[in-house]
């Protein structure tokens, strides 16, 4: 089993899974748009530190969902790459952990961004 030899190899190796993610899956371009929308709203109404706890939760679940579900698709595809309802159930299953977390999300931020959006609008 190879081990990082450094802290630095450990970080550089987390990184590429970031850029591979994002290179190469679609959904992850999605979840990309969508953060920095609701990180730039965030900041423009001013959340306070329970708020930006909750969102920062919300972002994280759905993108370590997406790492784990792309994860979990390339192993399968590498152990068995001819159809099989296994591993189509597998796949299923993982990417409804990423749709529950979406949806999840979505609740999250309706809930802390629509009323700080409306009473921006109403002031």
């Amino acid at each position: 089993m190879h081990k990082n030899k450094s802290l630095f190899q450990s970080f550089a190796n987390a990184f590429s899974g970031i850029i591979h993610l994002v290179k190469y899956e679609r959904n992850a371009r999605i979840h990309s748009i969508a953060t920095v929308i609701v990180l730039l709203s965030s900041i423009i109404l001013e959340l306070n530190i329970t708020e930006w706890i909750f969102i920062l939760i919300a972002i994280s679940v759905v993108w370590i969902s997406e790492f784990f579900n792309t994860a979990l698709e390339n192993l399968f595809d590498l152990l068995e790459p001819r159809k099989n309802g296994y591993v189509k159930a597998g796949k299923d299953m993982a990417a409804a952990a990423v749709l529950i977390s979406a949806i999840l999300s979505v609740i999250i931020g309706l809930l802390i961004l629509g009323p700080a959006i409306l009473e921006k609008l109403i002031r």
